[in-house]
């Protein structure tokens, strides 16, 4: 193992911004996982892990310590009876391909995360949702080496804390587990309706009737390429916002000002808000912010876009004044999705 000294960070997040890391290494498999991991506690430094980076924001200021790049191969299908089907990939595989097989397969349930940039260990940490589905709906278990512990477990979804865009492995667990792959169940068969609105629309636009995991995905991807910008050529982090829940007056007094206000009921007792909507009345639709360089996708407000900026303090500006506006026409306060690190 030969880490590489003094690389820019900026080359390891899709946002192109921030210092430089004291190391940097790949792995590709457990033991060069814990082969790095004795290195750097040799070193006494800090370790991170990430996967392609697009989930992630790195402060200017870098990090003095071991950044592992996860690049850990794997794809195993289990098929126990013929409609149960049982999918351990390993957390450097990039996430879509992994889509993209289960779909060719013939299985259902990650067809709607179709073109999710980032790699498959990363859905687990912040629960990936897109389109009516969630990771932990799927999620059997998730391999990791636990750094308290020294040493591989599984960790059953049940265990994971999941919630709205969140889990143990990004609160209360931060930094304690690198994950090396994860078990999904999917089934054979079709997707079946009622489906999320947006796809729903788009099923009825193209007449498409037969539902099964292929036209899931070819809507899905249709309907992202459209509003999405792909990382690999437009400097983004994807939503850089979570859409908030509210409790229930919140929601009332929202709604008696605004009736449009697009919303979801989460349970009897809060409401979903569409933090997009939220940013567009507050005057950030197709935005561009000459002072800090950054701005809002066109089809997409909630998608912040590296356009000049020259520093991660630059993003930082420009997203503390989306939030002050929202706060002040709104009273709400947007969370960010994208983690600061270190």
């Amino acid at each position: 193992m030969h880490p590489q000294p003094n690389v820019s960070l900026r080359d390891y997040s899709t946002m192109h911004l921030g210092g430089r890391a004291a190391f940097m290494v790949e792995v590709h498999g457990r033991t060069d996982l814990t082969q790095a991991l004795d290195w750097a506690t040799q070193q006494h430094l800090p370790v991170i892990m990430i996967g392609g980076g697009s989930n992630i924001v790195w402060r200017d200021e870098g990090f003095n310590g071991l950044l592992v790049v996860n690049k850990m191969l794997r794809y195993e299908v289990v098929d126990e009876d013929g409609t149960n089907v049982y999918i351990t990939a390993g957390a450097g595989e990039p996430w879509d391909s992994v889509v993209a097989r289960s779909v060719n397969a013939g299985l259902t349930g990650i067809e709607a995360l179709s073109l999710i940039p980032g790699s498959a260990g990363a859905t687990p940490v912040q629960n990936v949702g897109a389109y009516g589905q969630e990771i932990s709906n799927v999620l059997v278990s998730v391999e990791a080496y636990d750094s308290a512990a020294r040493s591989f477990l599984n960790i059953p979804a049940s265990d994971c804390a999941f919630g709205y865009r969140t889990s143990r492995f990004k609160t209360t667990d931060r930094g304690r587990f690198f994950i090396t792959a994860l078990t999904l169940h999917l089934t054979r068969g079709n997707p079946a309706p009622p489906f999320y609105a947006g796809v729903q629309q788009y099923f009825e636009q193209h007449t498409t009737t037969t539902y099964t995991p292929q036209a899931l995905r070819d809507a899905v991807i249709d309907i992202r390429s459209h509003k999405l910008p792909d990382p690999a050529k437009v400097a983004n982090n994807g939503s850089f916002f979570a859409n908030p829940v509210i409790d229930g007056g919140t929601f009332a007094q929202i709604k008696a000002a605004y009736d449009e206000v697009p919303h979801w009921a989460v349970d009897e007792n809060n409401v979903k808000l569409s933090a997009a909507w939220l940013m567009e009345k507050a005057g950030f639709k197709d935005y561009h912010d000459q002072q800090t360089g950054m701005a809002t996708w066109p089809t997409q407000p909630l998608v912040f876009v590296n356009e000049h900026a020259q520093s991660t303090a630059d993003l930082l500006t420009f997203k503390q004044k989306v939030i002050d506006a929202v706060r002040t026409k709104f009273g709400l306060t947007l969370e960010q999705e994208p983690e600061l690190l270190p």
